[in-house]
């Protein structure tokens, strides 16, 4: 099997660049905003919620699995999710990083 462009990148470049493929839609953004108010939800709950179909919201909430951003536990016939800490953490660490070397410097572009 051939080499893939995203092999010319870190492990960490390729998990940011899913997560934030996995929060550049809006639908998945109101479903993390979501789980932040409820603490904890089930599939149902989100699909009360958003004007989407169950189809919809059940791709939506499997990408943001996928890329770390949400986790779920099964309970009966339904899964409940909640927000993937470790995943946001990963974010901030990548997020704080960026500010910190901002703050340090004296602007580039004034």
């Amino acid at each position: 099997m051939g080499i893939t462009k995203t092999d010319f990148f870190s492990e960490e470049q390729n998990d940011l660049a899913i997560m934030f493929k996995a929060i550049g839609h809006p639908a998945r953004v109101a479903i993390l905003d979501y789980l932040l108010k409820v603490n904890a939800c089930i599939t149902g709950d989100i699909v009360n919620e958003l004007p989407l179909a169950q189809p919809t919201i059940s791709q939506h909430l499997k990408e943001l699995k996928n890329a770390g951003l949400i986790k779920g536990a099964i309970e009966g016939n339904a899964i409940c999710y909640c927000i993937d800490e470790k995943g946001v953490e990963k974010l901030q660490r990548y997020f704080g990083n960026i500010l910190s070397t901002l703050n340090s410097r004296k602007g580039c572009c004034e």
